[in-house]
């Protein structure tokens, strides 16, 4: 399978940890110049871009906050003034706020969940996004290929109780993805959504009790729960030249959950 991406500038949000990281990595395995966004972790976007060079690419460390539009549009700046253009977004950058459940803590009722957090949940999950894939259309459109790949949830097809923000954010990216199919599309660029299933990252790792992924895993029809790994290798798919024509879809990686 022809990847194409080597010397490709890949644009790569939130890649300090998890799906992010693999995902810069795995287009460094390709040779891909890749551009590592972090907020407030310098250090651990500085280790992926550590990783990054081992894997044969090419790092650049970007700061990127998602809650500041100026922020977003600097750092889309800086990518494409670096490098000539930018060929590939992933948009896998999120805000973990208190809006969104985390193992062994309460659940709020629907009723008592105070609108700052809904409205910073939705600001950071589709506002952001927004921004930042208006500011990197500009680097792509006249090029006659480009690929956006927008990072989904599982949790917005399966719901979960406390995650009612969350997966309202998540499920509007789709609609936003399939707009963008249709507008870009004719100019070769794709547009898709890669959906991760709860994924045994670093971070669920820390807030799950000791077997508890194993276990789980052995309930999907895989047999396991999907690594990071996992996911990055889709990603890389979608966001390559092996994807010929898929425009417009979504590429769930759950295990078959």
């Amino acid at each position: 399978m022809r990847t194409e991406l080597q010397d490709k500038v890949v644009l790569v949000t939130g890649a300090t940890s998890g799906i992010g990281r693999a995902t810069a990595v795995a287009c460094a395995e390709e040779g891909a110049r890749v551009a590592i966004t972090y907020h407030t972790r310098e250090d651990a976007a500085h280790e992926t871009a550590r990783l990054v060079t081992e894997a044969g690419g090419t790092p650049l460390v970007v700061r990127y906050d998602l809650a500041d539009e100026r922020s977003v549009r600097d750092a889309v700046s800086r990518v494409a003034e670096e490098w000539g253009g930018i060929d590939v977004l992933v948009a896998n950058a999120v805000v973990w706020s208190e809006a969104i459940p985390r193992p062994g803590r309460p659940v709020p009722r629907f009723e008592d969940v105070p609108a700052k957090q809904w409205q910073e949940v939705l600001h950071t999950s589709v506002e952001a996004v927004f921004h930042t894939v208006q500011a990197v259309l500009p680097h792509m459109r006249g090029r006659e290929w480009g690929r956006v790949v927008l990072i989904g949830a599982g949790l917005a097809d399966t719901g979960k109780p406390g995650a009612g923000a969350y997966g309202a954010g998540k499920s509007a990216l789709f609609g936003l993805m399939r707009s963008l199919a249709w507008e870009l599309g004719p100019e070769g660029i794709l547009v898709n959504m890669a959906v991760p299933g709860q994924t045994a990252t670093e971070t669920v790792r820390a807030n799950v009790p000791p077997g508890f992924l194993e276990e789980k895993g052995r309930t999907l029809p895989s047999g396991r729960m999907s690594e990071p790994r996992d996911v990055a290798r889709a990603v890389v798919f979608l966001g390559s030249a092996a994807n010929g024509n898929i425009n417009g879809e979504t590429l769930r990686i759950t295990g078959g959950a």
